[in-house]
């Protein structure tokens, strides 16, 4: 299992009231592991399916540290080192009840290119995963699309995640379907707001246009799989345990993670797509309220 794109620091700013303009709030400032690459591929470790993550990082401590903490979990973090470029860094702002705002410098997070991919990194791989941030900004975006045919080439399932509507919006709809099309995915995964920023509202099955099977992930409301047979969309509900988070960051990766283990043990062992689909859900829900149940280590630089 091979999985493309980023691996930054997160510095999480978690007030316990509202901000006040001009003056201080007590809250939580921690330094953690982050990158929607790097969580589903640590998850994919915990879940035991060793998983190996292509990321850039800088040629600092905070690079050095990060790829330690991931490949600690099982990982086998293939890490270009970049010169000139300090390693990404995410500024996470979680709000009082939960809402997460974002303020991003991927730094070499981007510099990964397409000839510091190894066609032996795919070869025996079941899937490659790709966040569509692995297709955007270049040359991270060729590099994840040249993984997207490497994959292919070597026999793997592709899956992509939208990610975040903004940055895959940004040059319009149908640049982004476009983009979706070129990588090909065997699977796509979406929230229920990116798939309708997309596609327009009322329209998910068209994520069928895109991809012989999809996921809607609906958060308390669990995940909606969708299955082109035949002529047919094949909708099915799996339900999930709501519960209340502080913090719901890298719950969608974890999400990615469980599915895609779930989904791919399940085809080994030979179930029909359907079954093996909501098998991928179940599991999907499970390891995202683990995510959220349990607060993250904070990461130590060196």
């Amino acid at each position: 299992m091979a999985v493309v794109g980023d691996l930054v620091l997160d510095v999480v700013l978690a007030p316990d009231r509202d901000l006040a303009r001009g003056t201080d709030v007590t809250g939580r400032v921690v330094l953690r592991q982050g990158g929607s690459a790097a969580n589903t591929a640590r998850w994919l470790g915990r879940l035991g399916m060793r998983p190996s993550l292509v990321c850039a990082v800088g040629r600092d401590a905070t690079g050095r540290a990060l790829v330690a903490d991931v490949a600690a979990d099982g990982v086998d973090v293939r890490a270009v080192r970049v010169a000139g470029a300090p390693t990404g860094r995410i500024g996470v702002l979680v709000e009082p009840g939960g809402e997460r705002s974002f303020v991003t410098e991927r730094g070499a997070a981007l510099r990964l290119r397409p000839e510091d991919l190894r066609p032996e990194w795919f070869t025996g791989a079941a899937a490659v995963h790709l966040p569509a941030y692995s297709l955007l900004d270049q040359p991270l975006g060729l590099a994840g699309m040249a993984a997207a045919r490497l994959g292919h080439a070597a026999g793997a399932l592709v899956a992509v995640d939208l990610s975040s509507s903004a940055p895959l919006l940004a040059n319009g709809r149908r640049a982004a379907i476009r983009l979706i099309e070129e990588a090909a995915p065997d699977l796509l995964f979406a929230t229920r707001s990116e798939a309708r920023a997309l596609l327009g509202p009322k329209r998910e099955e068209r994520l069928l246009d895109l991809a012989p099977a999809a996921v809607v992930k609906r958060g308390r409301k669990g995940a909606t799989v969708l299955l082109r047979q035949g002529g047919d969309a094949l909708r099915l509900e799996v339900a999930t345990t709501p519960v209340k988070a502080e913090d719901t960051t890298g719950a969608g990766d974890a999400f990615d993670a469980g599915f895609l283990a779930g989904w791919l043990v399940a085809r080994a062992k030979g179930l029909v797509e359907s079954a093996a689909l909501q098998r991928g859900a179940a599991l999907g829900n499970r390891t995202a309220l683990r995510q959220i149940s349990s607060r993250p280590p904070e990461l130590s630089i060196g």
